[in-house]
Parts: structure tokens; sequence; C-alpha cells
């Protein structure tokens, strides 16, 4: 079903040369655009001397490529290219496909950013984290599933922080008062 869904979306790229070269420029550039809102919006957080909020997107930072990492080492699953005929639109190195590292950044900067930070700019990067993550199957480079698992493991590591927060908080809460 991976390989099929893969086939669908990659398989009309390279016959729309505007669409093309716009989900190229996604599949390599977009994550980018992401990092600066994310910084930008740390900076505010930082400029208001709140720092929780940015400690909390920094764990969660933290815990989402450390389970990105440990996955792509136990996943002995190779780029789409690297096994099928693909419209490869962009020049990639191969290797390891799951999870996809930029669907991974952009995911858990944007589920980080609305959990901790805004949720409104945090939507904003939710959807260039979509549209990341679908150009990159378009151009050739990811399945489908990788770009799931990295919006899963980030989806997974903002929680964990999110909850673990909330935990502290209610214990710090309970101890105070007894």
């Amino acid at each position: 079903m991976n390989y099929r869904l893969f086939e669908v979306v990659n398989g009309v790229s390279g016959r729309f040369d505007s669409l093309d070269d716009v989900l190229e420029f996604a599949a390599v550039w977009l994550v980018y655009g992401v990092f600066v809102v994310s910084a930008l919006l740390v900076g505010r957080e930082l400029y208001r001397r709140r720092f929780q909020p940015v400690v909390e997107l920094g764990s969660a930072l933290f815990l989402a490529f450390a389970g990105a990492w440990i996955l792509s080492h136990l996943s002995g699953q190779v780029r789409p290219f690297q096994s099928h005929q693909v419209h490869q639109l962009i020049p990639h190195d191969p290797g390891v496909s799951l999870p996809s590292d930029h669907a991974t950044a952009a995911f858990a900067l944007a589920f980080g950013v609305m959990a901790f930070i805004s949720r409104r700019w945090g939507t904003g990067l939710a959807v260039a984290a979509v549209v990341i993550g679908f150009a990159r199957v378009w151009v050739g480079v990811h399945y489908p599933g990788d770009i799931l698992a990295a919006g899963l493991i980030a989806g997974l590591a903002v929680l964990e922080v999110w909850v673990g927060v909330r935990w502290n908080r209610a214990v710090t809460r309970l101890a105070r008062q007894e």
C-alpha cells in the first residue's frame, strides 16, 4: 500500500513543469522557512523572558530526533529511487528512507510551536509540514509511510513533553498543598 500511494503521487510528477518547480522548492527549501519562523517565535519568547516554552520545544525536538534516529537505524527501507523506477526530480544520496528527516523536523517544530508557543503559528507551520511531506514524495525521495512515521514520531515526542510538563505541575501543586 505504501508503494501504491507513492506511485499515485510520484506518478504524476514530471508532467507539469510549474507544479514540479513549486514542489521541488517545497521539498528542499520550505523546511528552512519553518526553521526561520520557529526561531523568530523562540526569539520572541526569550525576549519576553518566557523560558519554559522554549525548553519544552527544545525537549520535544530532542525526543523527536532521537526517535527518528532510532527508527532509521532499525529500518532497512531504502529510498524509492533505489529499488523502483521513479520520477526523481531532485538529487539525493541513497540511504535509509524511514523516517524523513525533513518531515520530522517540520512536524516537530509545527507541533511543538502549536503546543508550547502559539496555536495559530503552529497551525500554519503544520500546513507547511504537510506540504513538505507531500513534496518529498512527489520528487521521489520518500514513501508516504516515511512522512507518516515522521509525523507520528514528532506528535508523540510533543505529546510526551506536554504530558510530562503537566504531570510535573500537578505533582508540584499537590506537594505544595501538603
